[in-house]
């Protein structure tokens, strides 16, 4: 297993050994949605069968592990796919191999040194990953490809509640690129914002919760390769991710979520090899069963 791989199962271990933990406060939010749909093979209308799902859970835990010291830790999972059928030349339905929607790891660390102070310093640790890569057809790697931060800097908790929060941060970051298809490692390092928000709406069966992450690098280690090309200053573009999420329990079990996600970033390449520089935005919208825990 290589390097990478076993840090995150490593932290994710120790993430779970905290929520066990009574000492801790922690919050879990779990959530499967599934949409299907079938049509009897003499069925009239152009119509195929599918059948979609889907599996999210957001988890937290978080300790004042002294007088000076805060810890945070927080991890998002998300998976889904979507399977559907065709015709064959023998004019016969077939179910065709299952096309991914959905596919999330991020976990993250943070230590904030509570000094009382207007901003508080805080170190913090990062990896963003994915269950399946599925980029080459018939190749399909595990937890690959693999974006690895650490950051520093100062932090304000602007207030704080049982159930709101708004909190800020600005410092260096330094990035790391693992993907098991390339044999280099780019690394890069910049500015990094970061400011996340949450709290009920109306009734406490609705939640909405907010981040906004902005990071401009100011060094890349593979510019040098790109000079000449159409995208020799495209890392130098700030990178802009927001993530909403609004959920409402309509009762224990069933839960309405919807996701809302933007993003401007122009080292992303279209399936021609092109730069994106637009706002990319990303919807969903699902019903199913759920579990929450605070």
């Amino acid at each position: 297993m290589s390097n990478p791989k076993l840090f995150l199962v490593l932290v994710i271990l120790v993430t779970f050994t905290f929520l066990r933990s009574e000492a801790w406060k922690y919050e879990a939010d779990v959530s499967f949605n599934m949409n299907q749909n079938y049509y009897s093979n003499n069925w009239a209308g152009e119509e195929m069968a599918s059948i979609s799902w889907a599996a999210n859970a957001n988890l937290l835990a978080e300790k004042q592990l002294s007088t000076k010291l805060h810890n945070k830790n927080t991890l998002k999972l998300a998976f889904g796919q979507t399977h559907s059928q065709y015709i064959d030349p023998e004019n016969d339905k077939k179910w065709d191999s299952p096309d991914k929607t959905t596919d999330l790891i991020d976990l993250e660390s943070i230590l904030r040194f509570t000094l009382g102070s207007f901003v508080d310093p805080f170190i913090s640790g990062r990896i963003e990953s994915q269950f399946l890569d599925k980029r080459v057809p018939d190749d399909t790697k595990m937890l690959n490809p693999n974006t690895i931060t650490e950051s520093f800097g100062v932090s304000r908790i602007f207030f704080k509640t049982e159930t709101s929060e708004l909190s800020s941060r600005l410092g260096a970051a330094l990035k790391q690129y693992l993907d098991a298809r390339v044999d280099e490692t780019p690394n890069d390092g910049g500015i990094e914002f970061i400011t996340e928000y949450k709290t009920p709406l109306g009734a406490d069966n609705i939640t909405f919760n907010s981040k906004l992450n902005v990071y401009n690098a100011l060094y890349y280690s593979e510019s040098e390769d790109l000079e000449g090309t159409d995208y020799e200053d495209d890392w130098k573009a700030p990178r802009v991710n927001w993530e909403n999420i609004i959920s409402a329990n309509i009762t224990k079990l069933i839960s309405l979520n919807l996701y809302l996600q933007a993003i401007y970033d122009e080292t992303y390449l279209d399936a021609d090899g092109k730069s994106i520089d637009e706002l990319q935005f990303k919807q969903t919208l699902s019903l199913g069963i759920s579990y929450k825990l605070m």
